[in-house]
């Protein structure tokens, strides 16, 4: 444990430190070859979903389960008192009072910080609408190392949802840690940003942008493939614009380099190909199962048990 966990929340990837996020990759290394544990048998863990989720919201049921922990929350806030009108404040502060961490998921930007901050026990921002999700950022970094061998000097092309992109915005901030080099491929109206732009110029991390995914494919080691996202458009049209712009398939990864990894936070609609599936770059699966590993790490951590 590298310090004193006194109510320490996850809402941003930049509020773990450079170190605590080795930290928390090498103790997920520890559970993937050790998944049952029981520390923490005498702790409730409340998984309170706004919004859908199938990966993240079992693989930390699941985190939780393998800890010895037990498990309370809900899936649809349309069973909940939410539905008779009650406050989110008023939701968080009633069931801080049951359980010893919270992991939220919730629509709407900011939505995660303000539940830290009205919780009496640690919060984990399992997504707010388009803004952060800080735990699939350390699940890809965990994956990155894992298939790469390494974090730094990294190069990472982002296809897809960059504007609307949580798991986009979370990563390249993680990874400034890491003198990486980005590629990001979008079409215009789903293009990165402005402030995360400033930010890895303030950062000095080179970066490139184009449109056409085919540009940057063969000098990449992570190809970080994401869906369009027809839940973030206000507008349809906009989005029937958008929704099929990239599909990867297999005849596209011939001159790849051989360690080219093939990532994606899933779902995936037509982005990537099936035929993808059974290359020795696809990579998105067993990321997903990493998941699962890491989300223990992270528990743990914020309960002060590693």
């Amino acid at each position: 444990m590298i310090q004193d966990m006194a109510k320490k929340s996850l809402i941003s990837i930049q509020d773990f430190t450079k170190e605590e996020i080795l930290h928390i990759l090498d103790v997920a290394e520890e559970f993937e070859h050790n998944k049952s544990q029981t520390f923490l048998s005498d702790k409730v863990v409340a998984c309170i979903f706004f919004e859908p989720s199938t990966r993240t919201r079992l693989s930390f049921e699941t985190a939780a389960n393998r800890l010895g922990a037990r498990v309370i929350g809900f899936s649809d806030a349309a069973n909940t008192s939410i539905r008779k009108g009650e406050s989110l404040k008023d939701t968080i502060k009633m069931v801080s009072n049951y359980v010893d961490l919270i992991v939220m998921r919730h629509p709407l930007e900011g939505s995660a910080r303000y539940a830290s901050e009205v919780a009496s026990v640690p919060v984990i921002n399992a997504g707010d609408g388009a803004n952060q999700h800080p735990t699939q950022t350390l699940l890809d970094l965990y994956t990155i190392r894992q298939t790469q061998g390494r974090l730094d000097g990294i190069n990472i092309n982002m296809v897809g949802d960059l504007k609307y992109g949580r798991t986009v915005h979370s990563l390249l901030q993680a990874m400034s840690h890491f003198s990486p080099e980005f590629e990001f491929t979008a079409p215009d109206e789903l293009k990165l940003p402005q402030e995360y732009r400033d930010f890895m110029d303030s950062k000095g991390i080179p970066y490139k942008e184009t449109s056409d995914l085919r540009e940057y494919l063969d000098s990449t080691d992570i190809l970080y493939m994401t869906r369009i996202q027809q839940e973030r458009f206000t507008d349809p049209v906009e989005y029937e614009k958008v929704k099929n712009v990239y599909s990867l398939n297999a005849s596209m990864l011939s001159g790849v380099r051989p360690n080219m990894k093939i990532l994606h936070p899933l779902p995936r609609l037509q982005e990537i190909a099936v035929d993808v599936d059974d290359t020795p770059h696809a990579w998105y699966f067993k990321q997903a199962e990493n998941g699962m590993y890491v989300r223990m790490a992270i528990i743990s951590y914020l309960l002060g048990k590693r």
